[in-house]
């Protein structure tokens, strides 16, 4: 599994990524129960309002369709970083992750591994639509919701303002939030100017986006595109395709990263490959194991997902 750079587009995909998931479970619920023995997982997610606790509801609710045996609780955390904490001293099963916290924590070993592929996460910047504001470097100055204290959506903006010329820091008045659903009303109500997020899905830019007056979407300048997007880099040049928002008459370059299920260190056994087997009968668009090819290397894999991938021949026996 190589490292892949070239760009990629983003698409709509048709409905929401709820609404896809759900639609799958009448798919799922025709599959076979894999075992009798009731299995009980955690899965760790982020702060209400966000991405991450709206793919855990559906992830889950497909799950149970497929083996309603397989019981899987959900948690709420601060998001990536303390997620990674929880995966590493055994608190949690399983746990959504960023790229930007993801991939430096499967570098250092430990045990840590991807069970799946979540989706790619396109980062924008959304303002209202009568806003003067139309790239990051007219963001100078003025007041913009990064996301929360251990998101890695947090991390990827701070990358995309200092790639595009601006200290995250110095340059701009950053917002931190301890709940990601507060972004889109602090920039309604003026105590913000933009709001940083991620993913064509993301509840925040839903917000914006059907709020009075709708808003604009930018990505990093180019020159901070080229930068981050590096071969090899954590983060990708992706497209996010005209019309993706209501309003939006051309598409946005951008960069992104994958979001990933990730396991704690010893999570092998009959239980992942009950959970990556009914996601391969559900086929749940890019949460689908076979995307991981060109996202991670093989040696990351869980042996559960790297079992399956080689009986269906995506991976060399």
């Amino acid at each position: 599994m190589e490292d892949c750079s070239r760009t990629r587009v983003v698409g709509r995909r048709g409905p929401t990524r709820r609404v896809a998931l759900l639609s799958a479970v009448a798919l799922v619920g025709a599959g076979p129960v894999r075992a009798a023995e009731t299995a009980r997982i955690v899965l760790a997610t982020a702060t209400p309002g966000g991405g991450f606790p709206a793919f855990g509801e559906t992830f889950v609710a497909a799950m149970r369709a497929s083996d309603p045996m397989l019981t899987i609780e959900t948690r709420a955390t601060g998001g990536s970083a303390e997620n990674i904490g929880l995966l590493r001293d055994g608190r949690v099963d399983l746990a959504l992750v960023q790229g930007e916290y993801a991939y430096p924590a499967l570098s250092e070993g430990g045990g840590l591994t991807v069970l799946a592929p979540m989706y790619a996460t396109p980062g924008l910047f959304a303002v209202p639509a009568e806003s003067p504001i139309r790239t990051v470097a007219d963001l100078r100055g003025r007041a913009v919701v990064l996301g929360t204290h251990k998101s890695g959506l947090t991390v990827m903006g701070r990358n995309a303002l200092r790639a595009s010329g601006l200290d995250p820091e110095r340059d701009i008045r950053p917002i931190l939030l301890d709940r990601a659903g507060d972004g889109p009303s602090m920039v309604r109500d003026g105590r913000a100017d933009a709001l940083w997020g991620g993913g064509l899905d993301w509840p925040g830019f839903a917000a914006m986006a059907r709020g009075p007056g709708g808003a604009r979407f930018f990505g990093p300048s180019e020159a901070g595109i080229a930068q981050l997007a590096q071969p090899g880099a954590v983060m990708k040049r992706l497209t996010v395709p005209a019309g993706s928002f209501p309003g939006q008459g051309a598409q946005i370059a951008t960069v992104g990263s994958w979001s990933f299920v990730l396991a704690r260190p010893g999570f092998e056994g009959p239980t992942p490959e009950r959970l990556v087997r009914a996601l391969v009968r559900a086929d749940l668009g890019t949460t689908h194991p076979r995307h991981l090819v060109g996202i991670v290397p093989a040696a990351w894999l869980n042996p559960a997902t790297a079992q399956v991938l080689r009986e269906t021949g995506i991976l060399p026996p």
